[in-house]
């Protein structure tokens, strides 16, 4: 059994989604960072840095921090969305999330979404900055299913999240259609679906 300690974020859903891809049974304990949840005793104990996701694995009584860290686990664990012939694409594009993509997009989050009129200058240089990523994600997918390659993997369950916030955005996924494309398409996926609402969210945005 995996006890998923997350609250209703990008980061949270990857671990859902990948949960829910691979079948393994879980169990859902949210953490209420509005509240500091994160900074009690005993969640640092296994999240060294007070963030969310983190994983208790009962298997072999085993916690793993960091959404990254964590993907790269259950993959292992199940030998799933994480092939050997095709490992140093994935860890490119998912470490191009990890450091790249989430920040750079949650930086814009805590900006326009949450802070709006509060930095016109930090507003003005994340927007650039989400939609020079739009663009460059839009070019890779335009010539490549996937992220990758050919297969879906944990680069792709790590970084649709953050692109199925488009619509806090203002940018306009539409007129990225490669993007668009592969958005749509893992948002068809059953195990997406629900793992996309693992807390209650609501149904997935359209492009």
């Amino acid at each position: 059994m995996i006890e998923l300690f997350a609250a209703d974020t990008p980061n949270g859903k990857k671990i859902s989604i990948m949960l829910e891809e691979i079948k393994l049974p879980y169990k859902v304990t949210k953490v209420n960072l509005s509240e500091g949840e994160q900074f009690k005793e005993d969640f640092v104990k296994i999240s060294p840095f007070s963030k969310i996701p983190v994983i208790k694995d009962s298997d072999n009584d085993k916690s793993v921090f960091g959404s990254g860290a964590i993907l790269i686990y259950l993959a292992d664990k199940t030998r799933k969305f994480y092939h050997s012939k095709n490992k140093t694409n994935i860890d490119e594009w998912l470490m191009a999330q990890m450091g790249l993509i989430g920040p750079q997009i949650g930086a814009y989050h805590h900006f326009y979404h949450f802070n709006k009129g509060k930095s016109k200058y930090s507003e003005e240089r994340y927007f650039k900055i989400t939609k020079d990523l739009y663009q460059r994600l839009n070019d890779r997918l335009s010539v490549s299913k996937y992220l990758a390659g050919d297969d879906y993997t944990i680069a792709d369950i790590a970084t649709w999240p953050w692109v199925a916030r488009h619509q806090w955005h203002d940018i306009g996924l539409s007129n990225y259609p490669s993007l668009c494309k592969w958005y749509e398409e893992i948002s068809k996926r059953e195990a997406v679906i629900k793992g996309y609402n693992f807390m209650g969210g609501g149904e997935i945005p359209k492009p």
